[in-house]
């Protein structure tokens, strides 16, 4: 297969170009930035090559599978006309600002019978699908309150602009600030592990930290905590940030019947489990993922073989609608000051 990539930016230099030279059925990587001088760097990175108007990529009959990983406002025109143009996409998360633009996505993804996945990636990571096996066996029986952490020093560090004008202070491209960057990966994987949907949710956001290019607060938020009560009844707390300036926090522990099951919580056992008689069990399962710790994801194995085998990706458009959609209410909980219903 012959892909292309919208964006160069960060996520496709350390995870979509990597996986797509790496994945034995991709031979060959178009790239596509309004800035070109990105572009034409990742084609001699990865010896691609690249075109000058994002039509060329639409166009071109020989592309069959399109990353979108432009910025956040971008995601729901471009997916929206890789797939009305006959192209398998990949959209980089979050998969709209709104959700009247992600069902557009979703439409032009009914109506092209095109597969459309988004990197919600964290669902690949072993520990988190060993979690998930460890829940569904029920060996620690139900499952009643959570605490998920995300966090690290701020996307100034990991983006291609390493600067305080970057896009995602700017509440025009990025507006969900960092409930959208970081927050919606772990309201992914919670609905993932539980197979349930969050039902309620009571937040308060800020801008603790961060400043732009003016020295002025950023337009979004910095941090934001949430109470969240699942369907199934279950309660749970999460806190998202980008001003943990030690190390990143990546952490999910969950509290059942018969004990506590801390993810990604140490750097030595991916999983610890704590049982009501004491007993602790532990599991190495490989590092998490970081931006300081760049390995492979499975995103684009996974959407590749989606592709070749004709089953539906793991992560799915209505996936990521359901998760954006609590992240929008998790964002109009804190400027309201009430418990929203997702």
């Amino acid at each position: 297969m012959k892909a292309g990539i919208i964006g160069c930016g960060s996520i496709a230099k350390f995870r979509h170009a990597p996986e797509y030279s790496e994945n034995p059925y991709v031979d060959e990587i178009v790239f596509y930035d309004r800035n070109m001088e990105r572009s034409r760097g990742l084609a001699e990175l990865f010896g691609g090559s690249m075109v000058e108007n994002v039509e060329e990529l639409f166009e071109n009959p020989g592309i069959e599978v399109i990353s979108d990983c432009s910025s956040n406002e971008n995601h729901h025109v471009f997916s929206t006309r890789a797939l009305l143009s006959g192209k398998h996409v990949l959209c980089e998360k979050p998969i709209s600002l709104t959700v009247t633009d992600a069902e557009k996505i979703l439409d032009a993804q009914k109506k092209s019978g095109k597969k459309l996945m988004v990197g919600h990636n964290q669902r690949f990571n072993r520990a988190h699908q060993k979690a998930r096996e460890i829940i569904v066996s029920g060996e620690l029986g139900r499952l009643l309150t959570f605490k998920l952490s995300f966090g690290h020093k701020g996307p100034e560090h990991w983006g291609v602009n390493k600067t305080k004008s970057t896009w995602f202070f700017k509440k025009d491209r990025s507006n969900l600030g960092v409930a959208g960057d970081l927050g919606i990966h772990k309201i992914d994987l919670l609905q993932y592990l539980l197979d349930d949907q969050v039902a309620l949710v009571s937040s308060f956001q800020g801008t603790l930290d961060k400043v732009d290019e003016l020295g002025k607060p950023i337009e979004v938020c910095d941090n934001i905590v949430s109470n969240l009560k699942m369907s199934n009844g279950q309660l749970g707390t999460a806190s998202f940030s980008w001003t943990y300036y030690g190390e990143e926090d990546n952490s999910t522990i969950l509290y059942f019947e018969k004990g506590i099951m801390k993810v990604y919580d140490d750097p030595d056992y991916q999983i610890k489990i704590n049982n009501h008689g004491g007993e602790q069990v532990k599991y190495e399962l490989g590092a998490m993922q970081t931006n300081d710790n760049q390995t492979s994801t499975g995103v684009i194995d996974s959407f590749i073989e989606s592709i070749r085998l004709d089953k539906d990706p793991v992560v799915t458009g209505e996936d990521a609608v359901a998760s954006l959609k609590v992240v929008l209410a998790m964002l109009k909980s804190a400027e309201n000051g009430a418990v929203v219903e997702v």
